[in-house]
């Protein structure tokens, strides 16, 4: 039986990446699913892509209304909300020296804020209905912190905290799952706004592809609702960690 046949799921940051390959992921095992992104041409693409069991809203995660409006046209188009997936993130790398300090609250914002305002947007639904799994992106970098990845691993360590608590306050009623990825072939460096740093990581010489951690989201998504992936760290096998 496939248990994500019919499910609704929100998915940020879903117009390139993890969020796109997890769209289409799930789409394909029968969910129906809401994008949201900043970037409309590309949300409109992928929806045509995916067809009918797709629909997209604009959204700014770092906006508290937009995202509450993104569940209420989630609400609106099928019915209820039964995941969602908080994927968007940025990665501006930079040594604290650098003094980066727009790219800190920039992260602070997309990568703290957003995943918070994602639960927001859905927790009263969910704890109405007395079911619903919330599923955060966080990083590797919420498990280790290296050089350059200070403020960006602490971000990443919040959302890791954050889902924790969020499990421990709906046990019995809402799954949460965190998801660790390791490197991706996705356009995350492009955030990076310090060139060293950047031409650095360009020459890492593994990274997997998107699929796999949307693999790793339907795998948790798709257990019926009395098993709960805690969490998933997914990384090439080249990665220590």
């Amino acid at each position: 039986m496939n248990l994500l046949e019919n499910k609704v799921v929100i998915i940020t940051g879903a117009s390139s990446g993890i969020g796109e390959a997890t769209a289409k992921k799930l789409a394909a095992e029968g969910a129906h699913v809401m994008l949201g992104a900043r970037r409309k041409d590309r949300l409109e693409a992928l929806a045509a892509a995916i067809g009918t069991n797709a629909a997209f809203q604009q959204t700014d995660v770092t906006s508290r209304a937009e995202m509450e409006r993104l569940a209420s046209v989630t609400l609106d188009r099928f019915g209820r909300i039964d995941a969602i997936v908080n994927n968007a993130g940025i990665m501006p790398l930079s040594f604290l020296s650098a003094d980066r300090v727009d790219d800190w609250d920039r992260m602070i914002d997309v990568n703290i804020k957003g995943v918070l305002y994602g639960i927001h947007a859905v927790l009263k639904h969910m704890l109405e209905r007395g079911t619903g799994h919330i599923v955060n992106v966080s990083s590797v970098a919420g498990h280790v912190v290296r050089p350059t990845s200070a403020v960006y691993a602490g971000t990443k360590h919040a959302v890791r905290a954050i889902s924790e608590g969020l499990r421990k306050e709906t046990v019995g009623k809402i799954r949460v799952t965190i998801i660790s990825p390791g490197a991706v072939v996705t356009e995350l460096r492009d955030s990076i706004t310090d060139e060293t740093v950047k031409e650095a990581l360009s020459n890492l010489t593994y990274g997997i592809p998107a699929s796999a951690i949307a693999d790793a989201i339907s795998y948790a998504l798709g257990l019926p609702d009395q098993i709960a992936i805690n969490e998933i760290v997914v990384r090439p096998t080249a990665q220590e960690l």
